[in-house]
């Protein structure tokens, strides 16, 4: 790392430790203002960013690429999609690779990302071994991996102190990668094949989409370094729909982070003239990517108010030992796909987690089960309400992201109250942001 480069990185996280220092002086509330799309779901009368912003967007640079450590020290308001158009010349690539283009490395430890190499890797916070971050009350500070403060920003959303610089590791890669679809009737199958790829690590990359309940294809990868052809799924093509046609398939490894970014995986099914490729040709740089379907959708706010309620959009964790009673219980009353299944195994239990909950999720493999965009405006059926109560139920873990339905008291049977609290205490002694329940408690 030039020293020039970091002359610049202190300079730029010097002043919004000032400002965050004056506002906290003040008793100020506040929020991170990162700049661009948030990755959350839009929701009507939305206070997740109530308070004045604290605005970090000038963190945004790739200070360091260390080819023989094979590490990576950045701001965390670099997209992955900049990152590896980065490190993919050099033969590199992230252990975890979210799926949208616009995710930042922030966003992905603060919003727990995982992807198609979790199963191997865990999450992309589990790669990082040593953040930077600016308390409230001004002071900066480093913490390394395994420290306590580094295990509590994951999952805390913005909620805590800001992460001004991350360092995390990187592995080898290859341009293209093949694709193999294995197709099985009925879930038994699907789960045991599942699994025994997980156990064998025959793949680096695996992941799954459920069509139907007598639809399931499992999504095998390889590098390759000389592809027979490559196909495009970036404007006419819909990938998630290839997947039931083929049984396999070559991409560009680029592409393949992120081959669900051009539907924001099948939301455009909600305004299914966004699949018809005459519509696509025409208006589909303007409306396609994740990027512009999430700001049409904040354009489009006000409309979403008359709506009973917004669409189902959420990904749960299924522990492993539970996947088929979730199952079966999701064919019958939720009924809703395709289906995204990521297998996703962490290194410990993170300290974030209520302890006897976490023990009871009875291992270390979970199935990341990702729903985007189930209608939700029958009278007496609240699926958001639902999914949440039955995931808690198989003592499943249910991302933030969207609506929530927590009491207090739930809320904290399954988070760390007295962990969270001790890092909220050093982090942000004054509150000026708000705390993890208040943030995201909203029906």
């Amino acid at each position: 790392m030039t020293n020039a480069k970091m002359d610049i990185h202190n300079s730029k996280v010097q002043e919004i430790a000032n400002k965050l220092h004056k506002k906290a002086s003040y008793g100020e509330k506040a929020h991170i203002d990162k700049g661009g799309v948030q990755h959350v779901v839009p929701l009507p009368g939305d206070t997740r960013r109530a308070g004045k912003p604290i605005k970090i967007q000038e963190l945004k640079e790739i200070l360091e690429i260390d080819t023989k450590k094979q590490i990576c020290c950045a701001e965390p308001g670099v997209t992955f999609s900049r990152l590896v158009k980065e490190t993919l010349p050099l033969g590199l690539m992230p252990k975890v690779v979210p799926e949208l283009e616009g995710i930042t490395l922030g966003g992905a430890v603060a919003g727990c990302s995982v992807e198609s190499m979790s199963y191997r890797y865990g999450g992309f916070h589990d790669s990082c071994l040593e953040y930077e971050i600016i308390k409230t009350d001004g002071e900066i500070i480093t913490v390394s991996k395994d420290s306590f403060l580094f295990e509590m920003i994951h999952g805390s959303y913005g909620t805590l102190g800001i992460l001004s610089k991350l360092t995390f590791e990187l592995i080898p890669a290859k341009p293209y990668i093949y694709m193999q679809y294995k197709k099985f009737p009925c879930f038994e199958e699907f789960q045991k094949a599942l699994y025994e790829h997980c156990q064998k690590g025959d793949y680096p990359f695996i992941d799954a989409i459920v069509h139907g309940p007598k639809e399931f294809v499992l999504c095998l990868g390889d590098f390759t370094d000389s592809p027979p052809y490559i196909s495009n799924y970036r404007w006419l093509n819909i990938f998630y729909k290839s997947t039931r046609k083929r049984t396999e398939d070559y991409l560009s490894l680029y592409d393949y982070f992120f081959r669900y970014d051009t539907e924001c995986h099948w939301l455009t099914k909600t305004i299914p003239a966004l699949e018809n490729k005459l519509v696509r040709f025409l208006i589909g740089k303007f409306v396609l990517g994740s990027t512009n379907l999430i700001a049409w959708a904040k354009r489009l706010e006000f409309f979403l108010k008359l709506k009973r309620r917004p669409e189902v959009v959420c990904d749960v964790f299924i522990p492993a030992k539970r996947f088929q009673d979730f199952f079966d219980w999701y064919k019958k009353d939720f009924d809703f796909y395709p289906l995204w299944v990521i297998p996703y195994s962490f290194p410990k239990l993170y300290p974030w987690l209520n302890e006897t909950y976490a023990r009871n999720i009875g291992g270390s493999l979970v199935i990341d089960c990702a729903i985007y965009g189930k209608i939700n405006n029958l009278k007496d059926i609240d699926y958001s309400q639902i999914l949440e109560e039955k995931t808690v139920e198989l003592n499943g873990i249910k991302t933030l992201i969207s609506r929530n339905h927590f009491t207090k008291e739930k809320f904290w049977s399954i988070y760390n109250q007295s962990h969270y609290e001790k890092a909220k205490s050093i982090l942000d002694p004054k509150g000026i942001f708000p705390d993890v329940y208040k943030k995201f408690h909203r029906k």
